[in-house]
C-alpha cells in the first residue's frame, strides 16, 4: 500500500514546475520530456548532457532521468547573486 497524499514532497522544485505545466511526476524521463518541461529544445538538453550540467543515465527504453536527476539540475541551477563593487 503507498500513501500518495504525502505532505513532503520529494521533489519541490520539479513538482512545482510540473503543476504550473499541467504535467505530473513520472518515474522515468525521455530527452524530449525534460525539453517540454523546461520549455527548451532537445539540442539544449544535449547541451546541458554534454555540459555537465544535467546527468544522463543509460535506462531502459528510452528513459535517459530519473525525478532525482531533474531535481538536482533545478538545486544546481541558482544563481550565484551579483556581487556590486560599491567601494
Amino acid at each position: 500500500m503507498t500513501d500518495s497524499s504525502t505532505s513532503i514532497s520529494s521533489y519541490p522544485l520539479l513538482e512545482s514546475i510540473l503543476k504550473q505545466k499541467g504535467l505530473t511526476l513520472q518515474g522515468i524521463y525521455s530527452g524530449g520530456d525534460a525539453a517540454r518541461i523546461f520549455g527548451v529544445s532537445i539540442r539544449t538538453i544535449q547541451d546541458w548532457i554534454r555540459e555537465g550540467k544535467l546527468r544522463a543515465r543509460d535506462l531502459p527504453g528510452r528513459g535517459r532521468f530519473l525525478s532525482t536527476d531533474l531535481e538536482v539540475f533545478l538545486e544546481n541551477s541558482l544563481r550565484a547573486s551579483s556581487v556590486s563593487d560599491e567601494d
